[in-house]
């Protein structure tokens, strides 16, 4: 367990508050959340931040915080986040992103990769991989609860559980939602121009996935690793759509692997 202390900063950023949590010390590891809220309080992030200095921040509209006005999609937050990294000045960051933070997290690199020296994505979503009619990612917003949590975990009884919660955890769960919907509604959870981009990602890349993930399989994320260059692909047994939460010790050790490897990457 790590012993270092977890601070959060509020940095603005053109006229838009944003908290960062900075936890660990080491280089620096950039993690960019999923639409579950903040993940850099749990068990995989202390392992990781007894070797990195994880930088965290929660995006606008999740975790109890507002939405900015002039947001409208994803690439308000993609472009606030290269401020935040100007801003932090990162210098060779590695970059990690959880859902639709691994979207998010590619369009970054796909923009610039001056600041990072790697990316990890983790049961990312933001490509189409099928046809025009093929439901490549599950509507996370019309699908039945407790569906969706079967769909999303391998063990369902890992999922929170709102009966579970205080009103006020439930009101965050519930802004959570709807900021996600913000940020991923049209087109649905991606973007049909990024496909085509993704080579200009050029530097090492591992894209890890749940194989119980039933959200996203993993067919998918094989096929999203296939258009990043060199990209590794790896899958992580009993564990759904957060494999981080689920297998914390496995994801740890694929993460510090990679890392560690001073190859160009390995074959997916």
């Amino acid at each position: 367990m790590s012993i270092s202390t977890e601070k959060v900063r509020t940095i603005e950023l053109q006229g838009v508050p944003v908290d960062v949590v900075f936890k660990g010390a080491g280089p620096q590891l950039f993690l960019l959340h999923g639409g579950g809220g903040p993940v850099a309080s749990m068990p995989f992030a202390d392992s990781l931040s007894e070797q990195f200095e994880i930088i965290a921040p929660v995006h606008p509209g999740f975790a109890g915080s507002a939405i900015p006005d002039h947001f409208d999609d994803l690439q308000d937050l993609i472009y606030l986040y290269l401020d935040l990294m100007d801003t932090l000045d990162l210098q060779d960051a590695v970059m990690m992103g959880f859902s639709m933070g691994g979207w998010t997290a590619a369009e970054l690199a796909v923009l610039s990769t001056a600041r990072i020296s790697r990316l990890i994505l983790v049961d990312a979503v933001g490509v189409k991989v099928g046809g025009r009619d093929d439901r490549d990612i599950v509507d996370v917003f019309a699908t039945p609860e407790e569906e969706l949590t079967k769909l999303m975990w391998h063990d369902p009884g890992k999922a929170p559980n709102p009966s579970q919660m205080t009103d006020e955890q439930r009101q965050i769960m519930q802004s959570n939602r709807v900021a996600l919907g913000l940020y991923t509604w049209q087109p649905y959870m991606h973007n049909p121009k990024l496909p085509r981009r993704l080579h200009r990602i050029d530097v090492p890349a591992l894209v890890l996935w749940g194989e119980s993930d039933g959200l996203v399989t993993p067919d998918y994320g094989r096929a999203y690793a296939g258009m990043i260059p060199n990209a590794a692909f790896a899958v992580i047994p009993a564990a759904g759509h957060a494999p981080q939460v689920e297998q914390p010790e496995v994801f740890v050790q694929h993460v510090l692997s990679f890392v560690n490897d001073t190859s160009e990457g390995s074959p997916s």
